[in-house]
């Protein structure tokens, strides 16, 4: 099913398969009704079998006309599917299930009246309403509603909100070791979960034969030594024997218990808010406590190194931030005067363009 024309084969099949199934359906439940209506119940097209055909025809027949929309929105369905949390998703199953069962009771009484009609398509009408209201409710309500139902004692209750608080710690956000600076000023607050298989992973950097990989292993290991004295950080033993990459079981690890990422990798950053996982990402919090640049503004600069483009001069600001000036390639070492033109500001950093003001 990794095809793409194995995938569009397979939803037009799906397509045209509840096209004829609805069909059927209606057709044994409504057609007897309209030759009744009509003056043809005698008919010998007023057969189960021959109502079932007509309405399975017809649905066929509405369906190979709308077959373009129809494949664009199973499409569309398709796409989202990859970006639902699952617990999020189990709740509104939750939520559907219940919509079900209370549409198929309310239904009980139209159905006992026999009346033509009425008791055929209401029921189906009710039914589907209330799986819709259903799923609607426990998407954006799910957990408050089964607090509610279940009367929970406060000791659970903060026991989830404890859980649902945590903030889970990635390889990178170790090595780069201003979270354990942030968790002294007190600004993240909660638990702090430090899984075993990103120790391992620590570990395993720690005793790679490449100088800069088994610094930042050691580096990270006493990062983690340091902050285990603070009483809200636990070592989890959590793993997944059928995951290999640590990212996806990070991943998986912050959606089952609904913690935050603490990261300051870019692309898992971007990976994070595909699955639905909430990340606080290192990067974009230096970013926002930076004193700010505006295009126009001067200042006094060092050019360090030439650009990758011609005449390009690259210079830092005292917070590592780079900065990109024109025409300075035949300046370097020296502390020059520029004017911020653009400034450029993402997940991965903040990079300055700027002018040479003679």
């Amino acid at each position: 099913m990794g095809n793409p024309l194995e995938r569009y084969n397979m939803r037009r099949i799906i397509i045209f398969a509840l096209s004829a199934l609805i069909g059927i359906s209606i057709g044994i439940a409504a057609l007897p009704a309209f030759w009744l209506v009509i003056g043809q119940h005698a008919n010998f097209l007023n057969q189960t079998w021959s109502n079932g055909l007509i309405g399975a025809i017809l649905f066929l027949f509405f369906a190979a006309l709308l077959i373009q929309p129809l494949l664009r929105l199973l499409a569309k369905i398709d796409a989202r599917m990859g970006k639902i949390n699952l617990s999020k998703l189990i709740y509104n199953l939750l939520g559907a299930i219940i919509g079900l069962i209370v549409g198929v009771l309310i239904s009980l009484p139209l159905m006992i009246l026999s009346i033509p009609v009425l008791s055929q398509i209401a029921p189906f009408i009710v039914i589907i309403l209330m799986m819709y209201l259903g799923y609607t409710l426990f998407d954006r309500r799910g957990r408050d509603v089964l607090t509610t139902l279940f009367r929970r004692n406060v000791s659970s209750e903060s026991g989830l909100r404890k859980q649902r608080d945590a903030k889970l710690l990635d390889t990178s956000a170790i090595i780069d070791g201003r979270v354990f600076d942030i968790l002294k000023t007190g600004f993240l607050d909660g638990q702090i979960i430090i899984p075993n298989f990103v120790l391992l992973e620590l570990q395993t950097l720690a005793d790679s034969g490449d100088d800069l990989k088994r610094a930042k292993g050691r580096r990270g290991l006493d990062y983690v030594n340091e902050i285990k004295k603070n009483k809200n950080v636990q070592i989890s033993k959590k793993d997944y024997s059928d995951i290999h990459e640590v990212d996806t079981k990070l991943l998986r690890y912050a959606s089952e218990i609904g913690a935050k990422l603490v990261t300051t990798d870019f692309n898992l950053n971007k990976v994070a808010e595909i699955q639905g996982v909430v990340v606080l990402n290192i990067n974009d919090l230096a970013n926002a406590v930076r004193a700010q640049l505006v295009s126009g503004e001067t200042m006094r600069l060092e050019i360090l190194r030439k650009g990758t483009e011609r005449k390009q001069g690259i210079g830092y600001l005292p917070d590592g931030t780079m900065v990109v000036v024109e025409d300075t390639d035949h300046l370097i070492g020296k502390t020059v005067t520029v004017e911020v033109v653009k400034v450029l500001q993402t997940s991965a950093g903040r990079m300055i363009f700027a002018e040479f003001k003679n």
